[in-house]
């Protein structure tokens, strides 16, 4: 399954934000999973690194997001997805628009995120960090 997460993911997880650190950081981790594929856009990576960098300084910050990038791949950014992005009048935040041109093409079946709302023009599932491990790693 290849999954998109957003930056608000990754910024929990590089940051340490609980609530969610504890939820985004299990997601994270499913990239050791053969059954789960891990993908994000530069523009996601680009974001956390800037909240990193605040938090950590730019040295560690640069450290956090080079191990980030061994464990998940980079999804495509384009002009191809700037086009769709722009020329899709139900996305009104630009910046979402890429991510989920992004996602899909990467073949992303689900976007992860904490700002579901963000997505609401998505045809590809959109869910929680908790609601998708509920789903789709826990096991009854």
């Amino acid at each position: 399954m290849n999954i998109f997460l957003d930056a608000n993911i990754l910024v929990s997880v590089l940051n340490k934000e609980y609530p969610l650190f504890t939820y985004s950081a299990r997601v994270l981790s499913l990239a050791d999973n053969p059954r789960f594929q891990l993908f994000t856009s530069p523009i996601c990576l680009a974001i956390a690194f800037y909240f990193s960098e605040k938090k950590s300084g730019a040295v560690l910050a640069k450290k956090k997001i080079e191990i980030l990038c061994q464990k998940i791949e980079v999804s495509p950014a384009n002009e191809s997805t700037v086009i769709s992005a722009l020329h899709n009048n139900s996305i009104r935040d630009f910046e979402d628009g890429l991510e989920y041109y992004s996602a899909t093409a990467a073949a992303c079946t689900c976007i992860i995120t904490e700002d579901l709302e963000d997505f609401f023009f998505s045809d590809i599932e959109v869910l929680d960090s908790l609601s998708f491990i509920k789903k789709y790693v826990m096991t009854v």
